[in-house]
């Protein structure tokens, strides 16, 4: 699927933000074939790109193509047009996803396990994690017994162990309540800030996008578009209620036709 981009005669500003790129998309377009008429078309002409250690989020109504975005980006798609070029990438997707007949450890160490490692030396590994990401005294709990947020926690660790240097995460928080969801967000931050990734972030949270990335991309209606790109310069940790959060937020709602 990945291809070199030809290099442009003029180079311009996006060419030169590119250069230390991990992700770059070139006019890529994807259509789901109909048994009748001419298929459904998810995304049309897209290009953009994630710098090393970026947090990009990625943020449009549904149906507008934020999931087979992320689906190309990890080579389970392919694009009918355009062209991609990505580092390894690992897909987090909206489902934790965890197996009820395993612990949480050996859920989280199911990557390794799939890479090879022994069984020892993966749950050793998945377990010098568990502390810092607020799981310690739950490595032998059945996902049954875990809270949806911890479940996540779980699933991210999973995701993590992969090794990818990009992490794609489809709306990670979605099927959580408020407070959890709130409580989540500060906790994706932190554990990035210690073990960082590029990261594509696929959300319909706007003011999460705004919470925690580096840059908002935002689609339009299906088939999904670039219609903006937003730097997001506020530092870190983030406040919702602060006024350039709130501004921000405002603009990216305003660009998809939601403004309150």
């Amino acid at each position: 699927m990945a291809t070199e981009l030809k290099p442009r005669a003029q180079p311009s500003n996006r060419d030169s933000a590119r250069a230390d790129a991990e992700i770059v998309l070139e006019s890529v377009s994807r259509t789901y074939p109909a048994q009748s008429g001419a298929g459904v078309e998810a995304l049309a002409g897209v290009s953009l790109c994630a710098r090393r250690g970026e947090l990009l989020a990625v943020v449009g109504p549904s149906g507008c193509g934020k999931s087979t975005l992320l689906e190309l980006l990890c080579g389970l798609q392919s694009p009918d047009r355009g062209s991609i070029v990505c580092a390894p990438a690992v897909l987090m997707p909206q489902r934790d996803l965890l197996l009820p007949w395993l612990s949480a450890l050996d859920n989280a160490a199911l990557a390794l396990r799939v890479a090879g490692l022994p069984r020892a030396r993966a749950r050793e590994r998945a377990a010098r994690l568990f502390g810092e990401l607020g799981l310690d005294g739950f490595e032998q709990a059945r996902p049954h017994e875990l809270s949806g947020g911890m479940r996540q926690r779980v699933a991210f660790l999973r995701t993590l162990l992969a090794g990818k240097p990009v992490l794609c995460l489809d709306e990670p928080f979605g099927g959580l309540d408020a407070i959890t969801r709130c409580e989540m967000q500060g906790w994706l931050a932190g554990t990035l800030a210690r073990e960082p990734r590029t990261v594509v972030l696929v959300t319909h949270d706007v003011e999460e996008a705004v919470l925690l990335a580096d840059r908002v991309v935002v689609l339009s209606p299906r088939p999904g578009r670039v219609i903006a790109e937003l730097e997001v310069k506020i530092e870190r940790p983030r406040v919702r209620t602060e006024t350039a959060v709130v501004a921000l937020r405002e603009q990216a709602l305003s660009m998809l036709g939601m403004e309150r």
